[in-house]
């Protein structure tokens, strides 16, 4: 049997969290050109992976399609001794996360 009632044809008015939190291409060239390729925090240009990582949790609202809310970090974040485990797991990585994301901001001029 046919659905009786086909589905609406429109956009959402709000759009869901993963998709605002996600980070854009944009963001990421924007990003690997201000960092030049290294880690933001140490300055590492080779890593066993490099990862991008939000200021502003994404949990917290941190928004993808700023690059003043996105670094380069060395990861990944589960290994313990990387800057991206350093930024999120760790009370010195949090208030270095804040005082970043002030910088960027001065730099994007927000």
């Amino acid at each position: 049997m046919a659905n009786p009632a086909p589905k609406p044809n429109h956009k959402r008015r709000v759009p869901k969290q993963k998709n605002r939190t996600r980070i854009t291409n944009k963001v990421r060239r924007e990003v690997l050109r201000r960092s030049e390729g290294k880690c933001e925090r140490c300055g590492r240009t080779s890593a066993y992976a490099f990862e991008m990582a939000h200021l502003q949790q994404a949990s917290k609202g941190g928004l993808g399609n700023d690059p003043a809310n996105i670094v380069l970090l060395c990861g990944p974040s589960v290994n313990t001794g990387t800057c991206h485990n350093f930024a999120d797991y760790t009370a010195e990585g949090r208030a270095w996360r804040m005082k970043k994301r002030e910088e960027l901001e001065r730099y994007y001029g927000k």
